[in-house]
């Protein structure tokens, strides 16, 4: 007799997977040899691959919410750079984290409490909700789309450079074109400082263009 499985089984399984085999490599027929069934089992659960994939950011999002809450919220600035870190680290310990987080739909309203809170901290600093609600929005996917970035020059966790990142290659490449070098080791050879220094870009635009009464709020 095949072993019963549940909803939180198969995303936890495709999250173990992810590491091993990527996105592209992650299907249901993969996660289904993992847990020991039949692939029309997990259609029981999952119609299609996109609702695993919102079915794991969901569960990503599970494994946030504790360290979401212990971030510094002595000042806005400083609980959104916080979080925003703290999301980078997250999704860079799987294999095109990115990836699987961003453009998904949680499939169901336990996050509410956590974006509530995040909400309030920048409420009480003075954010209308609705300003309050973009300033989250942009530091988020700028946060995603760096890591989707990130995650081509480093495609496993922990991993090596991929070879096409290579930065004394591309110089030869790029030889005769002295800004287009430069901005190669701007955008690849650092990206730690890299995220950093865009981070505090985004925090400051949004101090700059958000924290202020908006019509209607």
């Amino acid at each position: 007799m095949a072993p019963r499985i549940d909803r939180a089984q198969v995303a936890d399984t495709a999250l173990r997977l992810l590491n091993e085999v990527g996105l592209e490599g992650l299907t249901l027929r993969r996660i289904a040899k993992e847990l020991n069934v039949q692939a029309p089992a997990l259609y029981w659960h999952f119609e299609n691959k996109q609702a695993l994939l919102d079915e794991m950011a969901t569960e990503m999002f599970r494994r946030m919410e504790g360290p979401i809450a212990a971030i510094d919220r002595s000042s806005w600035q400083a609980f959104l750079a916080g979080t925003m870190r703290g999301l980078r680290r997250f999704l860079l310990g799987y294999r095109d984290g990115g990836k699987v987080f961003g453009g998904t739909r949680f499939t169901d309203s336990g996050h509410a409490g956590s974006v509530e809170g995040m909400m309030r901290v920048l409420v009480d600093a003075g954010f209308a909700p609705r300003a309050a609600a973009r300033a989250m929005f942009t530091a988020n996917t700028y946060t995603m789309g760096y890591v989707i970035e990130e995650q081509s020059v480093y495609p496993e966790p922990g991993g090596e450079r991929d070879p096409a990142y290579d930065l004394e290659d591309r110089t030869l490449e790029m030889e005769g074109y002295p800004l287009a070098t430069e901005a190669g080791y701007e955008f690849f050879a650092n990206l730690d400082r890299g995220f950093d220094d865009g981070l505090q870009a985004v925090i400051a635009g949004i101090e700059a263009t958000l924290l202020k009464p908006a019509a209607g709020d």
